[in-house]
């Protein structure tokens, strides 16, 4: 837990030793309307029940319910929240400029062993004001998240930091599947596989606009928003991280999983050196 009152760690060596950011701690988004917030919530809902939903269909839910909003509108809030970068449609999410193109190697292929194929998302996390941005990097065959992370912005720092805290502490895979975004596609997130000695590692990357090439992530989004973030609404970035550590504590250690014979994660994955780098 970060305490403000300790006089032996500075705030900084605190949130490097907790995995947060430090302006998480102390943000609170005042720029975005409470109507807004209010609105990205329930398109984050939407989302999270139908990811393959573009800005059009989402638009036809909130009329449904009641709710007539500009398709400007909606689609603005959807790229700020980051969706329409992971489920683009026609022009609206670009890739990296210039980013080399890497092929998806997953399609069809039977993942049988820890450390085969790892993944990363970053997701949209609503607050009772403003949101933060969640990413993690998790093994496929075990469903086990390996690191995360929390930031009030979606930069490639923040998505790198995470992913290296995953290499330090995991080694690395045989294959490392992304979605297109523009965190992801860039050289000065994918050279981390060359600055860390680990060239054979091969890089994936889903089909553009195809929610189901990264499923197994997506449905841990589902997981931790259905029973952690949408019942409870946290305050600040200290009470979603605290609240977030809990959860994946949980996750990786008591949640057993029908698709892994009712077993958890840590039973299956088993890392031989177990590091707890996101404890209280």
């Amino acid at each position: 837990m970060i305490d403000k009152s300790n006089t032996q760690l500075s705030l900084t060596r605190q949130c490097e030793l907790a995995g947060i950011n430090k302006s998480s701690l102390y943000y609170e988004r005042r720029a975005e309307p409470v109507a807004n917030i209010d609105l990205m919530s329930r398109i984050d809902q939407i989302h999270m029940q139908h990811p393959y939903y573009g800005s059009r269909r989402i638009q036809q839910v909130l009329q449904r319910d009641g709710h007539v909003y500009n398709i400007k509108r909606v689609r603005r809030l959807m790229y700020k929240m980051g969706i329409i970068t992971h489920y683009p449609k026609r022009n609206l999410s670009k890739p990296s400029p210039g980013h080399k193109k890497y092929p998806y190697l997953l399609r069809a292929l039977p993942v049988t062993y820890n450390n085969q194929v790892w993944s990363t998302d970053i997701t949209y996390v609503p607050m009772q004001v403003g949101f933060m941005f969640l990413v993690a990097v998790m093994d496929w065959h075990s469903r086990y998240v390996l690191s995360w992370k929390l930031s009030n912005t979606m930069t490639v720092e923040f998505c790198k930091s995470c992913l290296q805290e995953a290499i330090d502490n995991y080694g690395a895979p045989k294959i490392f599947n992304s979605d297109q975004g523009s965190q992801f596609t860039g050289e000065k997130y994918t050279n981390i596989w060359k600055e860390n000695k680990l060239e054979q590692v091969q890089i994936s990357m889903d089909g553009r606009g195809r929610a189901t090439d990264n499923a197994f992530i997506e449905r841990v989004w589902r997981s931790v928003k259905q029973e952690k973030i949408y019942p409870n609404q946290y305050a600040n970035g200290t009470a979603l991280w605290l609240a977030l550590t809990e959860y994946f504590n949980f996750y990786n250690h008591d949640r057993l999983h029908q698709s892994l014979h009712y077993k958890t994660p840590a039973q299956v994955y088993q890392p031989q050196s177990f590091k707890h780098t996101n404890t209280y």
